[in-house]
């Protein structure tokens, strides 16, 4: 097994179960391997649990991030960040979902490199959407006053409710009406 087998059997377990459900044997068991085969390739545990955090990160930013660069800069690109963020979040399987929240959710009172991990990978992130904001603002696409700050934590807000919607109530409209929200939010920052 290489280590992109054992990062991704990993992920998987975080996903449909938590970061904290991650342990090498538990990760063995699942891809038929010794606990001593797992550890070769990655290490500790705390190794494997920030292998996956950052595994997430790159998988997010290909999916969402990197292909919304073909739109142009401004409000069309980070209206289609968005869009493509909702529809990930839309997409994840019922017992999945996206480890940004629900890890900084089992991490937000824990201190220690993990959390640190974790925040870094979501600060990252989300100065990647402030940049595009700030892309939207200056284009003339949104209002010269508008805080990009509190545009992404808006934003934020909406991702966050529709993990809850769409995985705690099932709703298979959830992600319909994250994006009319969003639609309506935007409006109100328009130029």
């Amino acid at each position: 097994m290489t280590r992109a087998a054992i990062v991704g059997a990993a992920l998987d377990l975080a996903a449909s179960d938590s970061l904290q459900a991650i342990t090498l044997q538990a990760v063995a068991d699942r891809i038929g391997v010794s606990k001593s085969g797992v550890f070769s390739r990655v290490g500790s545990r705390e190794a494997l649990q920030k292998a996956v955090i950052e595994e997430f990160g790159r998988r997010f930013v290909a999916e969402v991030f990197v292909p919304a660069m073909q739109v142009p800069k401004g409000l069309p690109r980070l209206s289609d960040i968005v869009r493509r963020w909702f529809l990930r979040l839309r997409d994840q399987d019922m017992h999945k979902g996206c480890l940004y929240t629900s890890a900084a959710f089992e991490l937000d009172d824990q201190e220690g490199e993990l959390r640190d991990v974790l925040l870094g990978e979501v600060t990252r992130w989300r100065a990647a959407v402030r940049r595009t904001a700030l892309q939207a603002i200056e284009a003339g696409h949104l209002k010269a006053d508008t805080d990009p700050e509190q545009l992404v934590g808006e934003i934020y807000s909406l991702a966050i409710g529709l993990v809850h919607d769409v995985r705690f109530l099932r709703d298979p409209r959830a992600a319909d009406r994250t994006q009319a929200t969003w639609e309506r939010l935007v409006r109100t920052y328009q130029s």
